[in-house]
């Protein structure tokens, strides 16, 4: 049977915006999905890391998701962040999810837990006999401990709704050996705003981009120009935003994106601890790159 694509191009892993009481800020959200849309992203993920799922209450998340699916009004694929490192928990919100409407999830690894190859394994499949919804796994080991090898995404990918897999692991030899293994059984997004044509050349059909939070067009027209064989100018468009992505994680995101998005206006506010604004050494230096790389794709 062949799987369900969730998306091909560039789906946001959107910020959460918090207001100056640290309370989540609807009516900001409420642009920046707007935002998102009118510049042509191709789905958005809510609750990501990006969007501060840690720190998030599990009543902020139910609403945040509810709100963005009202908001999006099936304009493009929404795909909650409903992974944990509590299989229990991960499952309920998952159900919440799919009854909301929700169009995708986003599974990230089980983090401090460290669980085995075949934990992950079960972990995963007990989420996916929980919901109908189409899943795509999470792999992001230097935040949460643990690796999901090639051999692993082999057994999963015969379950019929996890359906892709977001990469960053930056190991882009285990791309390599994921693709040759699973093939058309599960769709490989880039995790990494500076790998995203590297994973494209290996039959990759995206990104789940922060880079996009800024630059929708810019992201989706890099990954729709390589789809479409332009492939010199997607290269372009990655080289030329290689030192932007370098400081976009200069410290640990979302910090860096979060003092961005608010640096062209809109009000995103402060991380919520244990993060904390961006440090005095990179604010001038990220405010910066933003604008020269604003100037530089605007004036194209």
């Amino acid at each position: 049977m062949k799987k369900h694509i969730v998306f091909k191009g560039c789906a946001t892993a959107l910020v959460t915006p918090f207001t100056e009481e640290n309370a989540v800020d609807f009516e900001e959200l409420r642009k920046l999905i707007d935002f998102q849309i009118l510049e042509g992203v191709d789905a958005l993920v809510i609750c990501g890391t990006t969007g501060e799922s840690a720190t998030l209450s599990l009543e902020e998340k139910k609403e945040i998701l509810k709100f963005a699916v009202q908001m999006n009004r099936k304009r493009v694929p929404i795909i909650a962040g409903t992974g944990g490192n509590n299989t229990k928990d991960s499952i309920q919100l998952s159900k919440y999810a799919e009854k909301i409407g929700v169009d995708a999830l986003l599974l990230v690894t089980p983090y401090y837990n460290k669980t085995t190859q075949a934990g992950l394994i079960h972990h995963f499949t007990a989420i996916a006999q929980n919901t109908k919804l189409p899943i795509i796994l999470y792999n992001v080991p230097s935040r949460t401990g643990v690796n999901i090898e090639p051999q692993t995404y082999l057994e999963l990918a015969k379950i019929d709704n996890i359906v892709g897999v977001k990469e960053a692991s930056g190991n882009i030899s285990q791309v390599a050996t994921i693709a040759s293994l699973c093939k058309d059984n599960l769709a490989i997004y880039s995790g990494n705003d500076d790998q995203i044509v590297p994973i494209l050349s290996l039959g990759g059909l995206g990104v789940i981009s922060v880079l996009s939070n800024l630059y929708p067009r810019y992201v989706h027209h890099m990954v729709l120009d390589y789809l479409n064989g332009d492939f010199s100018k997607a290269l372009n468009a990655q080289l030329s935003a290689n030192e932007l992505n370098r400081l976009l994680f200069c410290e640990v995101n979302p910090i860096p994106i979060k003092y961005a998005m608010n640096y062209i206006g809109f009000h995103c506010g402060k991380p919520r601890l244990p993060l904390v604004e961006l440090s005095e050494t990179y604010r001038e230096k990220l405010g910066n790159a933003v604008h020269e790389f604003g100037k530089q794709i605007f004036s194209e």
